[in-house]
């Protein structure tokens, strides 16, 4: 059964979000990064260019045709992608078969937009018996 993750407390959600992607990259795992809003997406994609030299994370669109040689995939849809073990989810809603995967990895930032919404994912999952693990990112990017 898939695994939920929700990392709360984040005092910027996109900051945060890249740094769990550079560890996630750093252990050789692979991620797909669920974010349909495209200036989300643009923005996590401006964040991990922007990380440490050394800390280079290589990511591409779905679309790329290095999709499925690369780490960090950014997608607006969840159809047809190279992998179903982890996956990030920056949008508001619960991400279209988020059961195939391994693990949903849910990034929560202190504004309402975002952590209401939140709260209602977090319900859905454990209504349905997913086992959920909270950690606080307060005080982190």
């Amino acid at each position: 059964m898939t695994q939920v993750f929700f990392y709360h407390g984040a005092a910027n959600r996109i900051l945060a979000a890249a740094g769990l992607i550079t560890k996630a990259c750093a252990q050789k795992k692979p991620l797909l990064v669920y974010a349909p809003d495209t200036a989300i997406a643009s923005a996590l994609d401006r964040a991990l260019w922007v990380q440490q030299p050394t800390g280079f994370v290589p990511h591409v669109a779905s679309g790329s045709p290095l999709a499925g040689e690369t780490p960090v995939i950014i997608t607006n849809k969840l159809d047809d992608l190279p992998q179903d073990e982890r996956l990030m989810n920056l949008s508001g809603d619960i991400p279209p078969g988020f059961s195939r995967f391994t693990s949903v990895i849910e990034v929560v930032s202190e504004d309402p937009d975002v952590r209401l919404p939140a709260r209602e994912r977090f319900k859905f999952y454990k209504d349905r018996g997913y086992e959920i693990t909270s950690l606080d990112l307060a005080g982190k990017a």
